[in-house]
């Protein structure tokens, strides 16, 4: 009954009731996504009838009733077949300013419009292949990239800029074609790069260092909502980068990675926003070549390093890493070195680990990337290493037992899953310097049993790689209880009895009795 009554009127009445009606059905069906199959053909005339209205001359107010109405119908894929045609699309392109070059953005009253017209784009092209080979025959991608430059820099407009980017996203996801026009092309790279910065509002203090405000204000709902969707479409652009073959390239990708690990740095509105962002910068940062990775981190300023530093044997105990010092204002440093992103990097990791479910797509992604930067750039290994595998003290439990990164990550050495084992032990592995016996004494052989055997490694030795000659010192308690250590399981077992020590003499003699009968039987031949 509602689509019959919208329909009568968007058919025969004036703008004032189309309106109204489509107000009322717009508010009654707000959250609908699944629709009775019995009104599939109402919904489709409904569909026509509103572009009709939508090519007249009406009011702004109607024109977004209109499109609100459109946007809850396209979340039906079977109402899209007829109603799916050029004509259609560049009705929806001219409402979103997508066919305007020249056209700047000065009237608000049509940016809801523009807003409701990007929304319905969205859902069409999400759910009709007609219309994802219409954008590519209308050449949407350039036209959204030409919004975006004309918004970029506003900040009042964060939400045509965060849907123009959806569909940026959408198209690059659904069409492989569209990723290379938009990274060479269209320049997307830096484009969607310049649209991160303004969300951030970066200011640089040096070509790959930005200012961070600590006490700071979060980011607003907008501005997180509008950063999330450019690092999705920055990872569509960027998924086959990985290597990069001219100077201008690295330089975006120094350029890039410096803006993400702003992005580390900062919080958004809410705990879950957050760790949204930061789950999609580490995606990014797992396209970035990794020898760009290097401004992850960055020597201390002058003023940082004119503060007083206080080592970590002052912070508690399960924080505690050798040569390590936090300056006053929490910064993290190792060696000179600003180490703030990759703490956060392994505090996200820690994080995934929790929460126990969805390791392969939520923990995979932020382990290979620290696996990677520690292979590629010595301080980062170092510095995780003192994170995660701190000098042995207490060898008395298991190495998976306990609640500390190492403990956790050995737990994840035995995972059902075998990506996930792979990659933890791989990651261990690789803060060893790949080298068998570092490996062994914070494992144990038993955990580390199935890298070794993928490597070829059973016998000791170590991995192809090359790394610094430095060598780990042990601790005095490690020294001394290393003798007793069980190699298997990697932790301290006491002596066991000696079980003749408590037998007799006539005991002892059948015991060896036995053993002389059991060795004749293997000595001879079979029958």
């Amino acid at each position: 009954m509602d689509e019959e009554r919208a329909l009568y009127i968007v058919r025969a009445g004036e703008a004032g009731a189309i309106e109204r009606v489509l107000r009322d059905y717009s508010d009654k069906h707000r959250a609908t996504f699944k629709f009775e199959s019995t009104d599939e053909d109402k919904r489709k005339k409904l569909c026509e009838g509103i572009f009709k209205v939508l090519i007249k001359d009406i009011p702004t107010t109607c024109q977004v009733s209109c499109l609100e109405v459109l946007r809850i119908l396209s979340r039906d894929k079977k109402v899209l077949v007829p109603v799916t045609t050029k004509e259609n699309m560049q009705i929806l392109l001219r409402l979103a300013k997508l066919n305007e070059l020249d056209d700047s953005l000065e009237k608000v009253s049509e940016f809801p419009v523009i807003v409701e017209s990007l929304k319905c784009l969205c859902n069409i092209v999400f759910n009709s292949q007609m219309a994802q080979q219409l954008s590519l025959e209308l050449n949407l991608a350039a036209k959204l990239c030409n919004l975006l430059r004309k918004c970029k820099d506003r900040k009042f407009i964060n939400d045509i800029k965060c849907f123009d980017l959806r569909l940026l996203f959408l198209l690059s996801l659904l069409h492989t074609d569209i990723r290379s026009q938009l990274r060479y092309e269209l320049q997307g790279l830096p484009l969607l790069t310049q649209i991160l910065e303004s969300a951030f509002s970066i200011k640089w203090t040096d070509e790959y260092e930005s200012a961070i405000d600590h006490n700071g204000p979060p980011l607003s709902p907008q501005e997180t909502d509008c950063a999330i969707e450019a690092l999705k479409a920055l990872f569509n652009v960027t998924v086959d980068s990985w290597k990069v073959h001219k100077e201008s390239d690295s330089h975006q990708f120094r350029v890039m990675a410096a803006v993400l690990r702003h992005c580390l740095l900062i919080v958004g509105p809410t705990e879950d926003k957050t760790e949204e962002l930061h789950s999609n910068a580490v995606n990014l940062l797992s396209n970035v070549p990794v020898s760009c990775l290097d401004v992850l981190i960055c020597p201390l300023t002058h003023e940082e390093t004119a503060q007083e530093a206080t080592t970590l044997d002052e912070l508690p105990s399960n924080k505690t890493a050798e040569k390590e010092t936090v300056l006053k204002n929490n910064t993290m440093v190792y060696n000179g070195m600003n180490m703030e992103a990759i703490h956060v990097l392994l505090n996200f990791m820690e994080k995934r680990i929790d929460k126990g479910s969805s390791y392969r797509e939520g923990l995979t992604p932020v382990l290979s990337l620290l696996t990677e930067c520690s292979r590629a750039h010595r301080n980062i290994r170092k510095f995780l290493k003192d994170q995660v595998l701190p000098p042995l003290r207490d060898v008395t439990n298991r190495p998976e037992v306990g609640s500390t990164v190492r403990n956790k990550l050995v737990r994840l050495m035995t995972h059902v899953d075998l990506g996930v084992k792979q990659i933890a032990a791989e990651f261990l592995f690789v803060l060893c310097k790949e080298r068998v016996d570092s490996l062994l004494k914070y494992t144990g052989y038993g955990n580390a049993a199935g890298l070794l055997a993928a490597r070829g490694l059973l016998a000791g030795g170590r991995g192809d790689n090359w790394y610094s000659e430095d060598e780990d010192t042990d601790t005095e308690e490690y020294k001394n209880a290393k003798p007793n250590i069980n190699l298997i399981t990697g932790h301290l077992e006491e002596p066991m009895p000696n079980p003749i020590d408590e037998m007799t003499e006539e005991q002892k003699e059948y015991e060896a009795m036995k053993l002389v009968n059991m060795l004749d039987k293997l000595s001879r031949p079979c029958h």
